[in-house]
């Protein structure tokens, strides 16, 4: 058996290590379009903010293929695929045979039609936060064009270095998919806090030698401009291979597309008219999509979004419909703007169906969980957002979290695992993550680790 994969980002090196992991022997080919090994996208913006360096994001050492027998070819873009004798073509002229092809092609960053945007950087691939760094270093100051997830990260990345920094966005608050107006503009407080000046309900017409153009012709001055203004999943090698392409490439339950032989996952695939754009649907379609290459059973059923952002002075958790208000849903609402607090439960027929919390909160686990399960909230919805207030603890302590809690969302690891890799060995939170990748996706579950296997070490009379 051949597989295949076209895309070494962080879907498809994950597809790989999962198809490893079942199969020893299966012969395995994958293609990456950059020229470096695959590095974990989430923690660009601690690149950008110096808290991280460029060679402690990796994912894959580079002794792992060559120990797993898996060709790499690296800063090989394929341009075609030839379903008729099942060959990918690269860009060289290469042509590499599959018995199974995975498209793991992700997303590239959207590039407004703007007068002078190639003056600017889109915040994107790991050669792009090399270039704004580059750049930074001789900039006075700095634009960021898009207040999503990534324009904010960005952002609070250059204002971490120092780097005085206007972040501009079109809708009327930040992150308006995932949050409601006030969370927004309370998002929005905490980063001017932090030395970014935020412009909401502004549009650009151009980038210029000294700035970035308003629309209303303001001039908006800056050295270094960089665009997050989302992104668009690539697809076109799958279309132009005649395969079903809507936003995304289209997939069924078994991450297949219309075309047996061809699996799709990550931020190109659209399954069940959804494309998502974040690291924990794109791993769990991994592991749906290698079960099944191997000779396995399983089915992708969709995923369940919690957007997070954790880093210094800015924590953000959001999930499901936020927006949602009084008049269609249940809503408890805290917010506290001069501590930089707002937190919000959204309940339809007793159960979890969004949530915001955004400043430090030490109920983020236990609401994940309840969003995630679908289950019947308790009647204390106080005791909810504030669980030292609770009658009863909740189980946010590792004392009194269930063995099935999951601790890491971003590679489905439960207390339950962490306690075996404890149990087999492992003492720190390097080698619980060697065995079980938690820790290794957003990086946000990293306090709750450690607190599980401090607790495990006490328990146990262990110095660590």
């Amino acid at each position: 058996m051949r597989l295949v994969v076209v895309g070494n980002g962080m879907a498809g090196s994950r597809l790989v290590s999962e198809v490893r992991t079942r199969d020893p022997h299966m012969k395995i080919t994958v293609f990456g379009a950059e020229a470096c090994r695959p590095y974990n996208r989430i923690l660009l913006s601690n690149v950008l903010a110096g808290s991280s360096r460029p060679e402690q994001v990796r994912l894959v050492d580079p002794a792992w293929y060559d120990a797993h027998d898996v060709e790499a070819a690296f800063g090989s873009p394929v341009a075609h695929v030839d379903r008729e004798t099942r060959h990918v073509v690269t860009e060289d002229g290469r042509r590499e045979p599959y018995d199974l092809l995975v498209l793991a092609t992700g997303s590239d960053a959207i590039v407004p039609p703007i007068p002078g945007v190639e003056r600017a950087i889109p915040f994107r691939t790991l050669g792009d936060c090399e270039r704004i760094l580059g750049e930074a270093e001789r900039a006075r100051t700095a634009v960021v064009i898009g207040g999503g997830l990534l324009g904010v990260e960005a952002a609070r990345g250059l204002a971490g270095r120092g780097l005085p920094v206007t972040l501009l966005h079109l809708a009327g608050h930040l992150m308006e998919r995932q949050l409601d107006v006030e969370a927004g503009e309370v998002l929005g407080e905490t980063l001017a806090g932090l030395g970014v000046h935020i412009r909401t309900g502004v549009s650009a017409a151009g980038i210029e030698d000294d700035g970035v153009r308003l629309d209303d012709g303001e001039l908006v001055e800056a050295d270094l401009v960089v665009l997050a203004c989302g992104v668009r999943p690539v697809t076109g090698l799958a279309a132009d291979a005649g395969l079903e392409v809507r936003r995304g490439i289209v997939v069924d339950d078994e991450l297949r597309t219309d075309d047996p032989s061809i699996f799709a996952i990550g931020e190109c695939a659209e399954h069940d008219g959804t494309v998502y754009g974040l690291v924990a649907p794109a791993w769990e379609q991994a592991t749906v999509a290698a079960e099944v290459i191997t000779g396995g059973k399983a089915l992708y059923r969709g995923s369940r979004l919690v957007t997070r952002l954790k880093a210094k002075s800015v924590e953000l958790a959001a999930m499901g419909e936020t927006q949602l208000g009084e008049e269609h849903a249940e809503v408890v609402r805290f917010s506290h703007r001069a501590r930089g607090t707002y937190r919000k439960l959204v309940i339809r027929d007793g159960r979890l169906v969004g949530a915001i919390l955004l400043g430090e909160s030490d109920a983020v686990g236990t609401l994940t969980q309840l969003f995630d399960r679908g289950g019947p909230l308790p009647g204390d919805r106080a005791g909810l957002l504030f669980p030292g207030l609770a009658a009863a603890p909740v189980a946010g302590s590792p004392t009194l979290m269930p063995d099935a809690a999951i601790v890491c969302r971003c590679n489905n690891v439960t207390k339950g695992r962490i306690r075996a890799c404890w149990e087999a060995g492992a003492r720190d939170v390097a080698g619980v993550a060697a065995s079980t990748r938690a820790t290794t996706g957003c990086g946000t579950c990293r306090d709750a680790v450690e607190g599980i296997v401090g607790w495990l070490c006490e328990q146990e009379g262990i110095s660590v």
